[in-house]
């Protein structure tokens, strides 16, 4: 039964130090500190998961699974139901964990409560969904393929867009009658791990379904090598998920892997030249570019290029970065030290090799400022590397084979962005290069519940989230079942 939600429903004395389990007990891997990255500030403390944590978990899961699996659809449905209303309820609360643990400005984090209610109502609605359908056969039978659920699944979630890349797999996964083993990044594990186990706790979530378990890359091989879970859904780096592939494949687990991007934004010559630059900006500047459909690669008509980089660099430097929780600002910090090094070293290679620093390439303690190179070639690191930084790198081209041809030229495949008036014209050049999601007229990021998301290459495994028939395909199983009304001869 779900209960009226808690006073604070992040009160810090109920997970402080802890791990989820259905309860919030103490673990045996240890804690983490809480680090906003704005100030350096003490935030709380987390807690750590073991490899034997995880094992423990897993087993509990498979035994909680089989009841919520049992459990009548419009049961799981209205969990589901309670879960949208709390992160809508509870919006105020957990906003200021988003910002303070990941650096969000506010409209970011209004963003990530919305997904994460939007995802709950939908999977709610996917507890209700025909799980079957009826096929032919040859002989005298019934035959039909129907959905199960795949049992535990196992979901391993970045930093970027804590609550979001959370939510996307554990709503739909729960819907379906799975029990979720959620390892969130320890950088954001209270946005991005304890907020989650706390709505469910609220929404009446049965013990053992939804279980959290922080930690590094030690908990996420425990995760993946866990006989009892069967789905893994990762979303981080393209290195990272190379070596999840990898090691769930030794396993033969089902992997859906999310992983970088390096998006090319193609902007031809027959534009609205404002509208294009506003949105070239946003891109590649919203949440400092720590987003992985980030606009990564400015593709520029040569008749243009130069306009554009002056409206880009004009947009940039009236951007006010700083400490979202305490001023109002476009841009918030990086996550970490070893990221903004990342970044500024991609930025000050490619300057080295020729590229021309139009605004930025400066950062105050983690605070980077919006930066925009021209004259970029393919050869240089800002090409043909993802940044994760709030870095626009402009190239210019002549022709549309030339443009296609710049967009294709990277291992990546996640986000594409056409700026044209011909539509046609977007749509021909966008069947030429290679891209799980297309966007004609606008830029790289977007993303909803209701819709298919992956990339191909290096961006993921072609695998989809997002949606009634990909979160099916996602996170079940087909039977194939046959029923005949007596036992079949064969004397």
């Amino acid at each position: 039964m779900a209960t009226e939600p808690s006073s604070t429903l992040m009160d810090q004395h109920i997970w402080e130090g802890k791990i989820f389990n259905g309860d919030w007990v103490v673990p045996t891997g240890g804690q983490y500190a809480v680090i906003e990255p704005a100030t350096g500030d003490h935030l709380g403390v987390v807690g750590r998961a073991s490899p034997d944590d995880v094992q423990r978990a897993a087993e509990q899961a498979v035994e909680a699974q089989k009841a919520w699996a049992r459990a009548p659809f419009h049961e799981r449905a209205q969990v589901l139901r309670r879960a949208g209303q709390l992160w809508e309820q509870q919006a105020t609360e957990i906003k200021q964990w988003i910002i303070r643990e990941s650096g969000s400005i506010a409209p970011k984090a209004d963003f990530e409560l919305h997904v994460a209610a939007s995802e709950c109502y939908e999977a709610a609605a996917l507890a209700t969904q025909a799980y079957g359908r009826l096929l032919r056969s040859e002989q005298p039978r019934l035959s039909l393929a129907r959905r199960l659920p795949a049992g535990v699944v196992g979901v391993i979630a970045p930093f970027n867009v804590p609550l979001i890349l959370s939510i996307r797999s554990v709503a739909p996964a729960l819907a379906f009658g799975n029990a979720v083993l959620l390892k969130p990044d320890p950088r954001t594990t209270v946005s991005g791990g304890v907020a989650l186990a706390r709505v469910f706790q609220e929404a009446g979530l049965p013990p053992g379904v939804l279980q959290v378990l922080p930690g590094g890359a030690d908990i996420g091989e425990a995760l993946i090598t866990a006989p009892q879970v069967r789905v893994i859904s990762f979303t981080g780096s393209t290195q990272a998920g190379r070596a999840v592939g990898e090691l769930a494949a030794r396993h033969l687990k089902r992997v859906h892997l999310e992983l970088g991007g390096n998006s090319a934004l193609i902007v031809l010559d027959d534009i609205d030249l404002d509208r294009a630059v506003a949105a070239g900006a946003w891109g590649s500047f919203f949440h400092q570019g720590q987003i992985c459909m980030a606009t990564s690669r400015h593709i520029v008509h040569e008749s243009l290029v130069e306009r554009y980089v002056d409206g880009l660099v004009a947009i940039a430097q009236h951007m006010a970065v700083g400490d979202p929780a305490s001023q109002l600002v476009a841009l918030g910090p990086i996550i970490d030290e070893r990221q903004r090094d990342k970044i500024h070293s991609c930025v000050t290679t490619s300057v080295d090799a020729g590229a021309r620093l139009a605004t930025g390439g400066r950062y105050e303690a983690l605070f980077y400022q919006p930066t925009v190179l021209a004259n970029v070639t393919p050869s240089m690191p800002v090409y043909s590397n993802e940044i994760f930084g709030p870095v626009a790198p402009v190239v210019q081209f002549s022709s549309l084979d030339e443009a296609a041809a710049l967009a294709r030229d990277t291992e990546y495949g996640l986000s594409l962005g056409i700026l044209t008036r011909d539509v046609m014209k977007g749509m021909e050049l966008a069947e030429r290069i290679p891209s799980g999601i297309v966007h004609i007229n606008d830029q790289t990021i977007s993303d909803e519940a209701v819709v298919p998301f992956g990339g191909v290459g290096a961006s993921g495994n072609g695998a989809r989230l997002g949606g009634a028939e990909w979160n099916m395909e996602a996170f079940t199983e087909t039977q194939w079942v046959t029923i005949r009304g007596q036992i079949a001869p064969y004397a």
